[in-house]
């Protein structure tokens, strides 16, 4: 099969993979062999090929918003055919501490796919069938592929904060995970703040029906009940808690995150207000979020990329100059 293989030892600028031949996964015990008919680029995919996260594989086939159909290891629940969804998280121990207590996403011992395994920048690839997820019919391959990711971690962060009906919520930089979770707080009858920066996101933000949009130099006009940080920056975190009001919530969705700045506890944390992080997802949350996803039409605007071009998709995203979610078709 071609796939596109990333080199932890390689030291080319903007060269991050390179499109080979290689053996096709042979079938293990407890997995499915996918044809792979469309895969998601995630910002997370781009923290790997630029070592914000340890290289863990010298050899290593990212990606991990994958829509395939079963080709080997059929179950009753998935026979051959069936179209499923493949995330981050790519299995679990079920042994841990974490995994006693319903929280798999925080698992001891996790694997994560296009990570610690191979994952879909690649004509197929094997993954645990207990991390499959049957797709609704309603939902397309291309337009599916960034919600396995970004959308499901979108809805997570929203859950980590805690968000209710009819808040305030402000979105703090607006790429793929942030335009998918707009959809989902209008439905809750939810203002909604976006601070960015790029024209087009804001751009992008006015017309989803954002409340009020803003640079990323400017402050919500109101106090807001919840913010969500989607850019990898420790300053964008400060600059949400400073538009909470007390007793309000931040939630961090960003696995790499840089320096957090100092700042003044008595103006900015004080009066109950909280940091908290967004740590993967569960597969309940990727079940509860495919459904609502069907249900809400959510369908987001994709720029579709071959396989050998996987590098030009990157750096869309390092760049911000792509229209909505990068998606790979092999």
């Amino acid at each position: 099969m071609k796939a596109a293989i990333f080199r932890s030892e390689r030291t080319e600028p903007g060269s991050f993979l390179h499109v080979e031949d290689v053996p096709r996964p042979k079938l293990e015990a407890g997995h499915l062999l996918l044809r792979v008919v469309a895969c998601g680029v995630c910002r997370t995919d781009l923290h790997i090929v630029e070592k914000d996260l340890p290289p863990l594989r010298p050899l290593l086939i990212p990606g991990h918003q994958i829509v395939g159909e079963v080709v080997e290891g059929a179950t009753p629940e998935l026979p051959e055919g069936t179209r499923v969804g493949v995330s981050w998280m790519g299995g679990v121990d079920g042994d841990c501490w974490y995994c006693h207590h319903g929280m798999e996403n925080l698992c001891d011992r996790p694997t994560f796919t296009g990570y610690t395994v191979n994952g879909g920048y690649a004509e197929y690839a094997l993954v645990r069938a207990d991390f499959a997820f049957p797709l609704p019919a309603g939902l397309d391959d291309v337009h599916v592929a960034p919600l396995l990711c970004a959308g499901i971690i979108g809805f997570r962060s929203l859950r980590v904060a805690g968000v209710e009906r009819r808040e305030r919520v402000g979105l703090f930089g607006f790429g793929s995970s942030a335009s998918l979770a707009i959809a989902i707080l209008q439905s809750w009858n939810c203002d909604v703040y976006v601070v960015t920066r790029g024209e087009s996101h804001r751009t992008l933000a006015g017309s989803l029906g954002a409340t009020w949009v803003g640079k990323e130099d400017e402050k919500p006009p109101v106090d807001l009940d919840r913010a969500i940080t989607f850019a990898p920056s420790g300053k964008v975190v400060v600059s949400a808690l400073a538009s909470l009001r007390k007793g309000g919530v931040v939630a961090i969705n960003a696995i790499h995150l840089d320096q957090m700045p100092a700042f003044d506890y008595d103006k900015l944390l004080w009066g109950e207000r909280q940091i908290r992080s967004v740590a993967n997802m569960t597969r309940q949350d990727a079940r509860d979020f495919l459904k609502i996803a069907h249900d809400l039409h959510i369908r987001p605007e994709v720029t579709v990329f071959p396989l050998e071009d996987a590098n030009q998709a990157l750096l869309g995203v390092k760049e911000e100059t792509g229209r909505g979610s990068a998606v790979i078709v092999p």
